[in-house]
């Protein structure tokens, strides 16, 4: 649902000294795209109600008419006595340095980019996989990889789809932290991207952080980074860039909550009056079975209250997530 570190929302406008060559992509294929990234979000919520039938069936499972309690739960991804699966992996879905494996596909969709007010999609893949180095402490991986169907910005440039700059993030975190949640570590972004349109030509590096609490049914927390280039083409400026994304969840009865969670960049390179990116929205989610496999759909909508000019007013986040709890 949550945590999607990434520097890639203002990487593609970043365009200085582009290829001239470019690959036609017509808009058909991105409302392609969207379209399968809102079936894949929204078609596992009409069916949840089903399988939360087989949920509540499961052990560790809360028995059908007794009310949501989310006392018990830790949100760290582990199912233990006491927790129910499916409030527990609400928690666990939501805090980012918790010990669960698990495979997001989250689809960030931008509306009039460029002279010609078009689409952009963003779809990040983003496996996280944690790891215990000690009974004290835990490493937790997440490797964001974004395919990009990128307008022209400027009149007369096409569309460009590829791969984007890939972003791994290591946090270290405490396996019992209390009541204040915490990670520290770094984060790298590759020049990955197959077109001087979808990214930075740099290798970058930087610190993040992320504090978060869960009283109750609430999540809150916030993750902050910023990286800067140390190596890279030439022919490209350096990179400078800020990334926050406070979070705001409150988990309802039978998987669903409400959430919001705006991605807040500020790229210190750009001109005045171009450098921040502050959305302002949120949406909602649930967790449910297909089957045996737990899953996580989320949808959030998001207003621009600041925002460079190559972006239109309004944005959208559909996310699918495959869990595997130990």
């Amino acid at each position: 649902m949550l945590f999607c570190l990434t520097f890639y929302e203002l990487q593609p406008h970043r365009l200085d000294n582009l290829m001239e060559s470019r690959r036609h992509v017509t808009l058909n294929v991105v409302l392609w795209v969207t379209t399968v990234a809102l079936i894949l979000g929204l078609a596992p919520m009409v069916l949840a109600e089903n399988a939360d039938d087989q949920m509540e069936a499961e052990p560790f499972s809360r028995p059908a008419g007794e009310p949501a309690d989310f006392s018990q739960e830790d949100g760290d991804g582990i199912i233990e006595p006491g927790e129910t699966e499916q409030e527990e992996l609400a928690k666990a879905v939501q805090n980012p340095v918790a010990s669960l494996i698990s495979l997001p596909f989250q689809n960030n969709t931008n509306f009039g980019v460029g002279p010609d007010d078009k689409v952009q999609n963003v779809l990040n893949i983003q496996p996280v996989w944690p790891f215990a180095l000690t009974d004290d402490i835990n490493l937790i991986t997440r490797t964001i990889a974004p395919v990009i169907s990128q307008p022209g910005i400027r009149p007369g440039e096409d569309r460009t789809t590829g791969l984007g700059n890939i972003n791994f993030t290591a946090f270290l975190s405490p396996a019992d932290s209390g009541k204040v949640i915490w990670g520290v570590g770094p984060v790298a972004v590759f020049p990955t991207n197959t077109d001087d349109a979808l990214g930075t030509d740099k290798w970058s590096l930087g610190p993040s952080a992320v504090f978060l609490t869960m009283p109750g049914p609430w999540v809150m927390g916030a993750l902050v980074a910023n990286v800067w280039s140390y190596a890279g083409s030439d022919d490209r400026g350096k990179v400078r860039f800020f990334f926050t994304q406070p979070f705001v969840n409150y988990n309802l009865p039978k998987g669903w909550y409400l959430t919001s969670s705006p991605i807040i960049t500020a790229n210190w390179e750009a001109d005045s009056g171009q450098k921040w990116t502050v959305p302002v929205g949120g949406g909602f989610g649930k967790i449910f079975r297909i089957g045996p496999q737990p899953m996580n759909a989320s949808i959030q909508g998001f207003y621009h209250a600041d925002k460079p000019d190559v972006l239109d007013d309004w944005a959208m986040r559909v996310q699918l997530q495959f869990m595997f709890p130990k």
